[in-house]
């Protein structure tokens, strides 16, 4: 059973921490894929090191 008083609690609830949630949502989801980038990046720049050390001799 629904009571007054419940809804209008998650309605506040969802006025006072839905905007700061979906924020925080989006720039993870943005991140991760900044951050899933920066990995790729960094894997080829270790093969470029790893090809040029074998090259001089090492």
């Amino acid at each position: 059973m629904i009571v007054p008083e419940n809804v209008s609690m998650w309605i506040s609830l969802i006025g006072n921490f839905g905007f700061p949630i979906a924020l925080t949502v989006y720039l993870f989801i943005r991140f991760e894929r900044k951050i899933d980038k920066l990995e790729s990046v960094i894997m080829e720049l270790s093969e470029v090191i790893k090809s040029l050390h074998f090259k001089k001799g090492g």
